[in-house]
Parts: C-alpha cells; structure tokens; sequence
C-alpha cells in the first residue's frame, strides 16, 4: 500500500487545485498559459513556432495543461486549435485568493524569519 505524504487527505478541490499548480509549475506550460491569454486562441503550430521545441515536446507540454482543465483544444481540419478553459481558470483565481487565509491578511511586512 503506497504511503501518503500529505499530512492528511486532500479534498476533491485541493487535488484539482493541486494537479492545475503542477501544470504550471513547468516553465513552458506558464508561458504557454500566458501565451493563450494573450491571444485568445492558438494552433498548435504557433505554439511551437514561439516555443523552439519539437511538435511532440509541445503536444504532450498540451496534454499535461489539458488534463489539468487549464486548456480546451479543438479540432479544425489538419490543426488544433487551443484557448484557456476560462471557467477552470475563473476557479483557479478563485481558489488561490481563498487559499490560506490566515496568511498576509494584514498590511504590516511582519517577518517571522
């Protein structure tokens, strides 16, 4: 039975959360993010073009920002097309300004460290 490192069971929403900060915690998939907010929608080709990195690199970089619910993709003849999931992204906001709300909630810059 494999152990969990978590210090307790994450609920549904922390493992989205979590599986959506993972995606993005790889520096191509952030900027393929950004790229897509920017532009609204892209093929997968400008993808690569802005990526220099090979078309299987970008697919599976796609793949991961996907499954995580970040990105939709749709198919337009030879082509994909992709634009952020912007209802995921509205809940990813979302959850990050509810999270730790204990945290920074005053002005003062008091350090602990």
């Amino acid at each position: 039975m494999k152990e969990n490192a978590t210090l307790h069971p994450l609920t549904i929403n922390e493992e989205r959360l979590s599986k959506m900060l993972k995606a993005l915690g790889n520096p191509v998939r952030f900027q393929i993010v950004q790229v897509l907010a920017e532009k609204q929608m892209c093929i997968t080709g400008e993808i690569v073009e802005l990526t220099n990195l090979a078309q299987s690199t970008v697919s599976q970089h796609l793949k991961v920002l996907r499954e995580a619910g970040l990105i939709s993709g749709e198919v337009e003849g030879p082509a994909t097309c992709y634009c952020l999931n912007e209802s995921n992204i509205r809940w990813l906001k979302n959850q990050i300004g509810a999270w730790l709300p204990q945290c920074c909630a005053s002005d003062s810059d008091v350090n602990c460290c």
